[in-house]
């Protein structure tokens, strides 16, 4: 990861405290078996909003659907952090990234393995702050507020029920867990 950035979302003493306290790794007792449990991508993503309510999408260069700002988390990451780099890599703007809205896991799907997406409240952008993007033209070719209703045909049908959950839990001040962007829980 480029330059000094935080790798989780906490206070640094407090991280580096914790990391001394919980001690030396244990050893395994079985040798290789840590190598064979499976791993998951994770993506963290901010349902982000103008002053008319309406949302934030990014159209990557990369894919023909529309996204919201974020991307995949790297390893030794937390979703928090990776979500304030990758807003701030696509939009050239740091967000005061909010709460946890949901956490959405998707299946397996053609080349793409199962995994964790995690949306932020990214809260209500202003003029001034609209005004401050800069695309990361290799990443995103353009940016746009729609309400969902009008997006949803730019949407992956998942991507379109995560990001109404995501809407729903902002309106409801609750954290929802979902699984292929279906309410469960």
């Amino acid at each position: 990861m480029p330059g000094n950035e935080s790798r989780h979302g906490g206070d640094e003493a407090v991280f580096a405290g914790d990391l001394r306290d919980e001690g030396e790794p244990e050893a395994e007792f079985h040798p290789g078996v840590a190598a064979r449990f499976p791993r998951k991508n994770a993506a963290a993503g901010v349902l982000a909003r103008d002053e008319h309510g309406r949302i934030l999408f990014v159209s990557p260069t990369y894919k023909p659907f529309l996204e919201i700002p974020g991307g995949l988390v790297e390893d030794d990451e937390s979703p928090l952090a990776a979500c304030r780099r990758e807003v701030r890599e696509e939009l050239g703007i740091d967000l005061s990234v909010g709460r946890l809205l949901v956490v959405d896991w998707l299946p397996s799907h053609g080349v793409w393995r199962d995994s964790l997406q995690f949306v932020f409240d990214g809260g209500v952008l202003s003029r001034d702050r609209i005004g401050a993007i800069r695309l990361a033209s290799d990443e995103v070719s353009r940016f746009e507020f729609l309400e969902l209703a009008a997006a949803r045909a730019r949407l992956r049908p998942s991507k379109a029920r995560r990001i109404a959950l995501a809407h729903q839990a902002f309106l409801d001040g609750e954290t929802v867990y979902g699984e292929f962007g279906r309410r469960l829980g």
